[in-house]
């Protein structure tokens, strides 16, 4: 039988790496499959991770419909054993529904990948949808750590240095430079510090005892 699996896990878990070597593990036993992301890093149709891998995707934007795009494979002699989905926290609710209706009437492996909160530590809506359907959820067993060394549980949106819990859901970004201070950018933090809106640059600046990692509670 088919299965809807959630891998889910903050921002530098290993998600997207997951995904591509999921990608590689079906690959290697002959099955086919397709994979799928939206505003991925690299850029459009491709899915990347933090380690330098990569690979061609299929861009999916609010409109796409993954249920036509199947049965239209399909329909002219294509083969889909299975699908990946990276960034799924990015699809409207609608999609992953259709997701479910690829395993449930197509007995087609669905793997998808996401975040499920996003920097005011809410539930993304395609999120939220995936915990409401997914056969079976999996939390990334490798951990992402805030700047004080516990194990990060929210994401966190920096604007110009400064930790922000207003604006658009969905703004691109990245966490190669916490302390950007002209971009946005995104850091992972406990949920202790992210409520404080503590950020890494932040706690350094302070030049307190108490907020030094690993040097004391906070």
């Amino acid at each position: 039988m088919a299965d809807l699996l959630y891998f889910t896990g903050t921002m530098d878990c290993g998600k997207s790496t997951l995904a591509l070597q999921m990608d590689h593990n079906h690959k290697a036993r002959g099955r086919l499959g397709r994979i799928f992301t939206s505003h991925d890093r690299a850029g459009e149709s491709r899915l990347s991770s933090r380690l330098g891998l990569e690979a061609a995707a299929i861009e999916v934007r609010p409109d796409f419909d993954f249920w036509q795009y199947v049965v239209g494979e399909l329909t002219h002699g294509g083969r889909i054993d299975y699908v990946v989905c990276d960034e799924a926290q990015f699809y409207q609710p609608e999609q992953v529904e259709q997701l479910a209706r690829l395993v449930d009437e197509l007995q087609i492996d669905v793997f998808c990948f996401g975040i499920l909160t996003d920097f005011r530590a809410m539930l993304f809506p395609g999120s939220a949808r995936l915990v409401e359907l997914a056969d079976r959820m999996e939390l990334l067993q490798v951990e992402a750590l805030c700047w004080c060394g516990e194990r990060a549980t929210h994401n966190a949106r920096t604007v110009a240095g400064e930790m922000v819990t207003e604006g658009e859901q969905l703004v691109v970004g990245d966490m190669e430079d916490p302390d950007n201070v002209v971009e946005t950018a995104y850091e992972v933090l406990c949920r202790r510090h992210h409520r404080r809106r503590l950020t890494a640059a932040r706690a350094r600046a302070t030049l307190s005892p108490e907020v030094l990692p690993f040097g004391g509670a906070v």
